[in-house]
This record gives C-alpha cells, structure tokens and sequence, in this order.
C-alpha cells in the first residue's frame, strides 16, 4: 500500500511539472533584489475560503491596538481609584509593563507557534488575553492591576508575531501583501475602538473598568475561531503531516490546488531535508543577514519617533487652536487607518521595498517640518499650522509602510525553518525599542528639547533610506516557496 501511495504521489508531482513552468532563480550575493525569478506556480486571482481566517486572526491585531490604547484615556480615572494619582513611578509602571511583557510575550510566540502549531498556539494565546483583562477589569489595587496588564502584556506580545506569520502562510501570493497589511489597519482599529470606548468617561469615571473588560470578548471570539480555522499547511508539511497539509490547502484554495501547492512545499523541500531551527541557529552566517534585516526593520520603525509624534500631537493640535483631546487623537488615529488602506491597495502593485523607502523619506522630511516649526522665527506666525501638517504627513507617511511593511516583510524573507523564531526574535526587537523609548524619551525631550529630539528622529529616517535601498529585497508577486529558493539557493 505504501509503495503504492508512492507512485501515485510521484505521478501527481508529474503531471503538476508538467503544467508548472519553473525557471532558476538568480538573486544577488550581496542580499539585494531577487531579479528574474519565474513564479513556480501561476497564481491565479483567487482567494477561496481565506478571507474568514484572516478576520479570525485579525481579533489578535484587534486586541494588540486595543490594549495598547486603553490605557491612555483611562489612566487619570484609574489613578484616582487604585490611589495612585500622586505617583507617577507607579502609573508609569502601569503603563510600561505592558510593553515588556509583550517583548517576553513575542519572543515566546514563535517557539509556541512551531511546537503547538499556529492555530493552536492562539487559543493558548487567548489565556492569559481573557484572564489580563478580567484582572485590571476588576483591580481593587494597583498591584492586580500591574498583573492583570503584564498578563495582556504577554498575550499581545504572542498575538504582534503569531498574527502576521499566520496570515503570511495562508494568504495566496497574489494578494499575500494586501491582506498582511489589513494585520496593520485592524491594530489601527483597535486603537481606535480603545478611543471610542473612552468617550463615556466624561460622564462615568468608574467606566474606566468596562473598557479594560471589554477586551475579554474579542479574546474569547479567537479562541474559538481559531477552533474552526485550517491550519498553516507549510507547519503541518514541515512536521511530517502530508494528508493533513493537504486537507488545510483544500479548505484555503479549494481541491484542485492541492496537487500544484504540494508541489510547491516539495520544491523548496526545506520540512523534508533539515529539522527544525533551533534559537542558536538564527545566529549562524547562513541566516544571520536576513534576521539582523528583519530587526533592523523594527529598530527603525520605532526609533524613527512615532511614539514621540503620537506623544505630542495632543499638544500640537492644542497650538494650533484644537482643544479637544479626543478630536486630536480622532484626527491621529484616522490618519493612520486613511493611510494603511491606501498601502493596502499598493501593497502588491508597487512591492513592500518601494512602500518602505517612500514612507522613510517622508517621515524624515515630516520629521524636519516639524523641528522647523517649533524653532525658525520666520515661521512662529504659521507654526501652529505647520505642526499640525507636519504631524498628519508623518502619520500618513508611516502608514503607508513603516507600519504595515515589517511584520509582512518577515515571514516572506525567512526560511521556513528559521520563520517563526526569527519572526519572534524580530518583535521582541520592536518591544524593547518600544519600551525603551517609553521609558528615555520624556527626560530626552527635557534635556536636549522636542526640536532637537525631532532632528535626531528625522536622520534615523535618512539612515532606515539607505539601510533599505542597500538591504531589503523585494517580494511582490511571488510565493513564499520562491523567496526561500531565492535567499538560500544551495539549500
């Protein structure tokens, strides 16, 4: 029965050469563009059963802006009721735990995700999102409170590596880009809905705990769609289940695929040949190139100042005649979704590459309109306005692929092996960039002030121009499967 089996799996593979047309592939020895690379398979425009599974796991991209945002307009209310609105140590605690947990959370993610699968690794990933939510929903002292946000911490740091490495695996390459970047606009929402949760504040101060609470039912909602969503077919493929992979393929592009995407997984052959990576490996001169491009992604993104424009915009609208809070951040928050949308649509007519470079480049001259603003007297009549420009151009200019870009870069340029750690190791760079900015970047402003602090920001932006233009290949209209080829052709 097995050499039977056999023969027939050869045959299958037969006839799927002899409708593949497959070229080599010639990529650059020093990293940069793959060129002439002939797709394995020809995509065709279709998405089949995937889309439901993408707004599966997208509640985990929910849940990551929505706890990144409650905290912000619930803070002064907290404050008040857990006794420390004197004490701004432990409010930034309840504030900064988050983010380092989350860096624990998603550097966890990716050895979850390759020993439990990807689908499983969510519902455990729901855990420790319902039970976060429930503590700080309930907090009596800051102590729970601190608890109940280290544990959302961690689950959102789970959610930020697993969610795009899912999608990635699943998504059909011809649109693999546009949905990786609908990961970016749902955290955009969720940070959004974390806003408009905050609006009965004014009127309930005691509301401060139903917004912490209504995070437990997008939490519940992935578990269980996670209970009813395929698996990532290459995981199953790399841990041997073949029948099993093969099934996941057919409820994400229907029966007739199966034969050409097995044969795709079988070219690459990576789950066939070598084991699992382990973390050392990461590190070796084989991957240590491409991994140390996927954390200098993050590193720039973060260091580029988007959490200073986010910081001050408040106050910049405030300069320029806005008072309302919450019309700034409204302003903020629609700007980035306008943005994401627009990458979206881009996403895979112009490449992720081009995206980068553009969206760099005008973050930095937004960056330099704003430092100009705040110090040439020449402009002190017109600075308000000015500000609030150079404000919204920055957070268009991040959303168009700052934000988007990076966590669909990874899972493309990683081989299969290495992705989900190296995905992982990736976020965690984000996270502590992230926390560290969090925790320097008030006594910084102080020292040096905003002008300066945003010229710094505006030649990281110049300095992520040229790292991108130098380091980052392109991906566009091309499978995972071809990627890996291309990056590790002797392998």
């Amino acid at each position: 029965m097995g050499a039977e089996l056999a023969r027939a799996r050869d045959n299958v593979e037969t006839v799927a050469r002899s409708l593949i047309k497959f070229r080599s592939v010639k990529a650059q020895a020093s990293g940069g563009d793959v060129e002439d690379l002939a797709p394995i398979n020809p995509h065709e425009t279709s998405t089949g059963t995937v889309l439901p599974f993408v707004g599966v796991a997208c509640l985990g991209a929910i849940l990551f802006g929505y706890h990144l945002g409650v905290v912000n307009g619930a803070l002064d209310y907290l404050s008040k009721d857990l006794g420390i609105a004197q004490n701004a140590v432990m409010q930034g605690w309840v504030v900064s735990t988050l983010l380092a947990a989350a860096a624990v959370g998603s550097f966890t993610g990716g050895a979850l995700a390759d020993k439990f699968g990807r689908t499983r690794t969510f519902q455990l990933d729901a855990i420790p999102l319902i039970i976060g939510a429930v503590l700080t929903a309930i907090a009596q002292n800051v102590q729970t409170m601190i608890i109940g946000r280290l544990l959302a911490g961690i689950g959102i740091g789970i959610t930020s590596a697993i969610v795009p490495l899912y999608i990635s695996e699943i998504s059909p390459t011809d649109i693999r880009g546009a949905l990786g970047s609908v990961n970016q606009l749902f955290i955009c929402i969720g940070i959004l809905a974390a806003l408009v949760a905050g609006l009965p504040l004014s009127r309930s101060p005691v509301w401060w705990r139903g917004m912490f609470g209504l995070a437990v039912i997008p939490s519940i909602l992935l578990a269980l769609g996670m209970t009813y969503s395929p698996e990532s077919p290459r995981w199953l493929f790399q841990q041997g289940k073949i029948s099993e992979a093969e099934k996941s393929i057919g409820t994400l592009y229907g029966k007739e695929r199966v034969p050409e995407v097995m044969y795709e997984l079988r070219t690459a052959g990576q789950g066939s040949t070598e084991p699992e990576a382990g973390w050392i490996d990461l590190f070796s001169k084989r991957y240590w190139k491409v991994v140390s491009v996927g954390a200098a992604l993050f590193f720039f993104q973060q260091f580029a100042g988007i959490n200073a424009v986010v910081y001050y915009s408040t106050a910049v609208f405030r300069s320029a005649g806005i008072a309302s809070d919450v019309a700034a951040s409204a302003l903020v928050g629609a700007s980035n979704v306008f943005g994401t949308v627009i990458a979206s649509s881009l996403m895979d007519r112009q490449g992720r590459k081009s995206l980068l470079i553009t969206s760099f480049s005008g973050m930095g001259a937004s960056m330099l309109l704003l430092s100009l603003s705040f110090t040439w007297k020449v402009l002190a009549p017109y600075s308000g306005i000015l500000a609030v420009v150079g404000t919204v151009l920055y957070v268009l200019s991040f959303s168009l692929g700052a934000g988007p870009v990076p966590a669909l870069l990874l899972p493309e340029i990683f081989a299969s092996r290495i992705r989900a750690k190296a995905v992982a190791l990736s976020l965690c760079m984000h996270w502590i960039s992230n926390f560290v900015i969090g925790l320097y970047f008030l006594s910084v402003v102080d020292k040096f002030g905003i002008s300066v602090v945003y010229l710094v920001f505006a030649a990281v932006c110049l300095l992520a121009v040229l790292f991108m233009a130098g380091n980052v290949v392109e991906t566009k209209g091309r499978s995972l499967e071809e990627i890996e080829l291309a990056l590790n052709p002797t392998t």
